[in-house]
């Protein structure tokens, strides 16, 4: 039977983070995928949950979290009640998220410990989690979809200068009609630190079995980011799929009973990828 159990950590700043588990309970000690959401994503977005369930019937345990300043709550999950931390969010932040939930997989303190995971990466969480592979050994494969290759690709670089007098710009949310605000500190961050949130950099040092998934109807990472980062490293296997766009036809909310077609090519092959030796 499929089963999905709900956990709270705490993340960076001591923000707590609402992940949840699905899982064949037939199959406990399962391989464990982990999944990160992109920008104003969530982990229960859309078509999140059912590929989660695609993942536990194809034989792997399924982990998804939100990342502790996503704009989310654990009593409030899939709506952006707190701009506050959706604002002071960065993308340092973002890699120690991932790194206590990947401790919380390994550590086998609440659920059976994975000795080693898989690693799926959306949009702004594939850039994130390019990073951690190549700092993290306990990260066996990745797959990335839809992944930037840059993060300065979230903002137009025009905007800099008038961001860093304000403090603070604002991003539109075309889908709550929420005017979003990010302090000028995520663009320190990335001037702070070059090297680590370099992603064409930190791609070329991923060693571990990668697959770069693009749609070629992606409007809102156009396809040379993938192309970027499979010259970055020719060793990833780059998979363009066609009439694909940035959620690989999905939506949210996704009413429909089965995974569109795109999407779940992509679970297709993303198993494959995960159950060879």
């Amino acid at each position: 039977m499929i089963k999905k159990e709900t956990y709270t950590i705490p993340g960076a700043k001591g923000r707590n983070m609402l992940m949840d588990l699905t899982f064949n309970d037939a199959n406990p000690k399962a391989p464990l995928v982990i999944f990160a959401h992109g920008f104003k994503g969530f982990k229960d977005w859309g078509t999140h949950n059912m590929v989660a369930n695609y993942f536990a019937t194809h034989g792997f345990r399924y982990l998804k979290f939100n990342f502790s300043h996503n704009g989310t709550t654990p009593d409030q999950p899939v709506d952006f009640v707190d701009l506050i931390a959706f604002g002071d969010n960065t993308f340092s932040i973002e890699l120690d998220d991932l790194k206590a939930v990947i401790d919380f997989a390994c550590n086998g303190t609440a659920i059976p410990a994975a000795n080693e995971v898989f690693l799926i990466g959306h949009s702004m969480g594939g850039g994130i989690s390019i990073i951690k592979a190549a700092e993290d050994g306990r990260i066996a494969r990745l797959v990335t979809f839809a992944s930037i290759s840059v993060f300065y690709n979230l903002w137009a670089k025009n905007a800099e200068a008038q961001w860093k007098l304000q403090g603070v710009m604002y991003v539109n949310n075309a889908r709550t009609n929420q005017q979003m605000p990010l302090h000028v500190g995520i663009l320190n961050d990335l001037e702070q630190h070059p090297g680590r949130l370099d992603i064409i950099k930190q791609a070329a040092k991923v060693t571990q079995p990668w697959l770069i998934f693009h749609g070629d109807k992606d409007t809102s990472v156009p396809l040379k980011h993938a192309q970027d980062l499979h010259t970055a490293q020719p060793n990833a296997k780059l998979i363009i799929m066609k009439g694909g766009d940035h959620v690989f036809g999905a939506s949210h909310p996704y009413t429909e009973d089965t995974l569109p077609k795109p999407l779940l090519e992509f679970c297709e092959m993303s198993v494959a990828f995960f159950s060879e030796p």
